[in-house]
């Protein structure tokens, strides 16, 4: 860069964003519609990664399929953007195979709750020792805004012109009842709730999930007459209701209607996988059992 302003200026950027040395800048910019959410996420999570002080060469991100996908890709640390779907089977495997790896799945609701729903409910019912973090966006925003498990009844995509006729998942609700030891639901508006959360998660154990509420402004916004993603930030903020602790069976959303957010479930009464087969190896080997060491 030739420019003297312009390497001032570059200079200066880096000093006033820490987490331009979490992201792969050869990547940028990157493919998230304007007013998006997602890229806010991101943010709060490298600052809770900061914060939890996690050991970054150990620290994984996998991702499926979708506009959230893509964060595997733009962060700058060991990450696999998986096929539709299975980004948590994946991350399952890679935590069983090596225990010491901070693993995280970072995804949408359609890769988590539609196409992947049945990992997702095996993964917290085995207290798979990984943190799932879903951007809900209430429908297949990638693909053209077709209706999604989490899309709100009334609420018009592509494929529901005259308004969705389904129930939605709650998803904090399906994660609890299957046995999360950490469930949270926050929205984009939310960016220091979501740091102390992102943090928070990051020093447990188990299976830990987080939901941040961010609808997709080109497809879902449009269509449904939710002006735009300022106007949504606006909603965020006086419609949001937090219910720490609450039970997440209570936390239903209604389309247009009251979000309740907060760090409902915290828990540290489960063992997880790897724990439960080196109690029963050795109740049933004995000394022959020798327990693995960790590196």
């Amino acid at each position: 860069m030739n420019d003297p302003l312009a390497c001032e200026i570059s200079q200066e950027a880096e000093v006033l964003n820490p987490t331009l040395d979490f992201i792969r800048r050869d990547r940028m910019p990157h493919i998230w519609c304007p007013g998006c959410g997602i890229g806010t996420t991101v943010n709060c999570f490298v600052e809770g990664l900061k914060q939890s002080n996690a050991n970054l060469d150990k620290t994984v991100i996998v991702s499926g399929i979708g506009c959230t996908g893509r964060v595997a890709g733009y962060v700058n640390m060991d990450s696999f953007h998986t096929t539709h779907g299975r980004a948590i089977p994946f991350a399952t495997g890679l935590k069983l195979g090596n225990p010491d790896l901070n693993v995280i799945v970072y995804s949408g609701d359609g890769d988590l709750f539609s196409i992947g729903g049945n990992h997702f409910i095996h993964a917290a019912r085995r207290n798979i020792d990984v943190l799932v973090i879903c951007i809900n966006n209430f429908n297949y925003a990638m693909t053209g805004g077709q209706v999604a498990a989490t899309t709100p009844t009334g609420a018009i995509a592509t494929t529901t012109p005259y308004g969705s006729m389904e129930q939605p998942f709650n998803t904090c609700h399906l994660a609890e009842s299957c046995g999360a030891v950490f469930v949270a639901r926050w929205t984009a508006y939310h960016v220091r709730q979501l740091v102390r959360t992102m943090k928070d998660a990051l020093n447990r154990r188990g299976f830990r999930y987080i939901e941040i509420i961010t609808p997709c402004p080109t497809l879902y916004s449009r269509r449904n007459k939710l002006g735009t993603a300022l106007d949504a930030m606006k909603y965020y903020k006086e419609h949001s209701k937090t219910r720490n602790g609450v039970d997440p069976r209570t936390a239903d959303m209604e389309y247009q209607g009251e979000i309740i957010v907060g760090k409902f479930i915290d828990r540290s009464d489960r063992p997880i996988i790897p724990d439960i087969i080196d109690e029963r190896l050795s109740e049933a080997l004995g000394p022959r059992y020798v327990q693995p060491e960790s590196e």
